[in-house]
């Protein structure tokens, strides 16, 4: 059996599922996507994976590689038509929509007046997001017209084209925390609690200055979680964000390339032994 690893760098996560693989007498190949060669007419070396973990940090990369590998005929986790999905919030937002699992009520609009106009059917207070990017980087909440205008002018600045579709969400009263899931097959596995603390403010990712615990799996929470992931889109590795709201859990994200160190101590979860173990169970044959 052959397996990769798509990295753009070996971050604590990757080492982990390294030593994860090692420890079941697996080599798990490291394939950087900042030298791979796609030949469109050659498959090549990618024909001979029977199965590739896509942990490229790059959404544009790891797209286009695993386009690559899958028309070769490898496995890729996550496949390119989640990662499609699941990369653009806006995408996810209007998949969540369509399947009426409950999601924050989204306007996404693509110029400025349209946005503003957006903020007014929303009210303030209320979140703007780009529809691309992690970490909750560019993420602001946005009190009044002056915020938004300021948020705005910014954003026509940057070079960045996807900077410039607005994505805008109401604005979840919620208990100072959210809760992140892992799903791995069609199975939770393990949740945290991301809570907010004085050094992140209201933001709750743990890459922030968030607090992780332990969140005990409920049924309502396990049905919510792999309803909006691996039914949605196939089975799979995936975190998906919920937020406890005034008429209950809501998903407002699910994460294709999801980040777990931080995870593991409080959960007790062997999380990257379970990715490993769905690669080699989901491998071609």
């Amino acid at each position: 059996m052959r397996l990769g690893l798509i990295y753009t760098i070996i971050t604590p996560e990757n080492k982990l599922l390294l030593s994860a693989a090692q420890a079941r007498g697996v080599e798990l190949e490291r394939i950087s996507d900042d030298s791979i060669l796609m030949d469109v007419h050659r498959t090549g070396d990618a024909a001979s994976f029977d199965a590739v973990l896509q942990r490229s940090s790059s959404y544009s990369r790891s797209l286009y590689i695993s386009q690559y590998f899958e028309e070769a005929g490898t496995r890729v986790v996550n496949s390119y038509a989640t990662q499609r999905l699941f990369g653009d919030k806006a995408s996810t937002s209007f998949a969540l929509a369509r399947a009426k699992i409950r999601t924050p009520r989204t306007i996404v609009a693509c110029s400025p007046e349209s946005a503003r106009a957006a903020a007014r059917e929303l009210g303030f207070p209320l979140v703007i997001k780009p529809p691309m990017g992690s970490w909750a980087r560019m993420v602001q909440r946005i009190n009044d017209n002056d915020s938004l205008d300021a948020a705005i002018e910014c954003r026509e600045e940057m070079g960045n084209v996807w900077q410039k579709i607005y994505y805008l969400q109401e604005f979840v009263k919620k208990p100072g925390r959210d809760i992140r899931v892992f799903v791995v097959g069609n199975e939770a596995i393990c949740a945290i609690y991301r809570n907010s603390t004085e050094k992140s403010g209201w933001i709750t990712n743990t890459g922030r200055g968030g607090t992780a615990s332990n969140c005990p799996l409920t049924p309502e929470i396990c049905e919510l979680a792999i309803a909006a992931s691996s039914k949605l889109a196939g089975e799979g590795i995936y975190g998906v964000d919920m937020m406890e709201g005034p008429e209950g859990l809501m998903v407002h994200e699910v994460n294709h390339t999801t980040e777990f160190r931080n995870s593991i101590a409080p959960t007790g979860t062997d999380i990257p032994g379970k990715m490993i173990d769905f690669l080699i169970q989901h491998a071609k044959r």
